[in-house]
């Protein structure tokens, strides 16, 4: 086996590689050791020998060689189907992986120097007024500062260029995917390209208050 992983393993990442169900994935593979060749999908499996309880199998995707390797005959003979069961633990890590690596929503009291992926939503203060800088790359940006508050406190903003006259006072703002850096000791929220600023959609309740909408 190729990377020193184990058969169930590999076959496990051609399955998901290949978008092939794991149990017909390894019916097949049972298959073509009994009829010498098999289908499953788009792929074509060929047993090219048996011996001393080790079997080679060849594995093609049209006129493509996707995989061969050796595997023992007593993997094809378990009563439940190896390749299923690391399939599905490598989906459920791929899924709590992409989850940690999504934006996590905070309240402005949680932010703290140092945090990436950072979402919330703020109501806006106030604005300052623009000022013209020279960036680290020699370009001219424009740059101001807007105070935005929750329930739990507030953090100034950085706004550069378009960004700046995007948002009013009064405005309630949904930031997604932001970092919190520190200017002069002081918090800082700031959006990168990588980040969003929107104003979030807010409705009037019947007693005055807001509710925002989703």
């Amino acid at each position: 086996m190729r990377n020193k992983l184990y058969p169930s393993e590999y076959l496990a990442l051609l399955s998901i590689k290949y978008e092939v169900d794991a149990d017909k994935f390894f019916n097949a593979l049972i298959s073509s050791v009994k009829n010498r060749k098999s289908e499953c999908g788009d792929l074509s499996i060929e047993c090219r020998s048996k011996q001393n309880h080790k079997i080679i199998l060849l594995i093609t995707r049209g006129s493509k060689v996707v995989a061969q390797f050796q595997i023992p005959e007593e993997f094809l003979s378990k009563q439940h189907n190896p390749i299923k069961e690391v399939k599905n633990a490598y989906m459920n890590d791929r899924h709590s992986l992409k989850k940690c690596r999504a934006p996590q929503s905070f309240q402005i009291k949680d932010l703290q120097v140092g945090m990436k992926k950072v979402s919330l939503k703020a109501k806006v203060l106030e604005v300052s007024k623009p000022t013209f800088v020279v960036t680290r790359f020699g370009n001219y940006a424009s740059v101001a500062n807007a105070m935005v508050s929750d329930d739990t406190g507030k953090i100034k903003l950085c706004l550069w260029n378009d960004q700046i006259n995007s948002v009013a006072v009064g405005d309630t703002v949904q930031i997604e995917n932001a970092r919190i850096s520190a200017f002069r000791n002081e918090r800082q929220l700031r959006v990168g390209k990588k980040g969003t600023l929107r104003i979030a959609e807010v409705a009037i309740a019947s007693n005055g208050g807001e509710i925002s909408l989703k």
